[in-house]
């Protein structure tokens, strides 16, 4: 396993900006509680407008730039994947379908085998 480290926010400004773009997304939630009686655009606009804006606030500081590289790079490398076609997603779905009804009859005859042998061989409790 590869060392991992944590990053940790070091620079004051950085904390700062950290916790502005934290109180933004929470200033959205509770705009959208607080618009109750408006239409749900509003209620929807305010929480949208939370996250854009504390998405902003923390693309200027340094674990937002890192946040928003490593974001950047999975979106990439998620583009680079090759996802299977329908024929092979159908074929490995009726496989899987198989195997777990197959599994569902081993373990139903292996319960009323073991109930069979202690029930009536072992304590001979016939029921």
């Amino acid at each position: 396993m590869a060392n991992q480290t944590v990053d940790t926010v070091t620079s004051g400004a950085d904390r700062v900006k950290v916790v502005l773009a934290i109180a933004a997304v929470i200033a959205g939630l509770i705009g959208y509680y607080l618009l109750g009686q408006q239409p749900m655009i509003a209620r929807v606009g305010a929480v949208l407008g939370g996250l854009v804006a504390g998405g902003a606030i923390a693309a200027f500081s340094g674990p937002g730039q890192r946040f928003f590289a490593f974001a950047r790079d999975s979106w990439n490398e998620t583009r680079r994947v090759v996802w299977p076609d329908r024929k092979e997603t159908t074929q490995v779905t009726l496989i899987v379908f198989g195997f777990v009804v197959s599994m569902a009859i081993f373990l139903w005859v292996v319960d009323k085998s073991l109930e069979w042998a202690l029930y009536d061989l072992v304590l001979g409790w016939k029921g």
